[in-house]
């Protein structure tokens, strides 16, 4: 059995570039400042500080190999870190074993050696966001694209300033607004980070 909990949501990237456009008041088609392809890269960008600071948070359960303790992550799709390893697994209370990780090769710290039951790992990984749908929880969409609207104000206003396609006081209005959002969108991504890590540490003790 694979990665559990992947769940995506109906949102997707053409949804969160909108609220993007709305926050730049760039929603005119005839006179759009931002190609999708330079809004959906400014995305990315915020969306891998979301991975940073908030990963996404799911589960795999795998079949461990007779006579080995070591598992195999390669399909951890996305993989930034392994928090916890269930071991044997449905035990009440829940049996979380040490481990240790080298790359994509786990080591359960257990004796006896595992003899094919499955482990269970609780794991974070990096969002996807795209056609299809979102793992972006949806209290975070609205933060996310004021991230993404941040750094798109600060490039354009980086940009047009150097280019003098844009009036003095309208790439100063750019940079205010971007630099704004930004510190926003960091300050929230932080406390969001604590908020995950207080509720995590009470689910069980960390495997370091």
């Amino acid at each position: 059995m694979g990665p559990v909990g992947d769940y995506r949501g109906m949102t997707t990237l053409s949804d969160i570039r909108t609220r993007v456009r709305l926050d730049l008041r760039d929603s005119d088609s005839s006179s759009e400042r931002w190609s999708d392809d330079q809004l959906d890269r400014h995305i990315g960008r915020a969306l891998h500080d979301m991975d940073r600071h908030v990963p996404r948070e799911t589960l795999a359960t795998i079949a461990t190999t007779p006579g080995s303790r070591d598992i195999d992550l390669a399909s951890l799709t996305g993989l930034i870190e392994v928090e916890a390893a269930e071991y044997p697994v449905d035990q009440y209370p829940p049996s979380y074993v040490q481990f240790s990780r080298w790359d994509q090769a786990l080591t359960l710290l257990v004796d006896p050696v595992p003899d094919g039951d499955d482990v269970r790992l609780s794991y974070t990984a990096v969002h996807v966001l795209d056609g299809s749908g979102s793992t972006v929880p949806g209290h975070l969409e609205e933060l996310l694209a004021i991230g993404a609207a941040g750094y798109a104000a600060l490039e354009l206003a980086s940009f047009n300033t150097n280019a003098l396609t844009l009036d003095a006081r309208a790439a100063e209005e750019y940079s205010r607004q971007g630099r704004a959002w930004l510190t926003a969108f960091q300050q929230l991504l932080r406390h969001h980070a604590r908020s995950n890590a207080v509720r995590n540490r009470r689910l069980y003790r960390p495997a370091s």
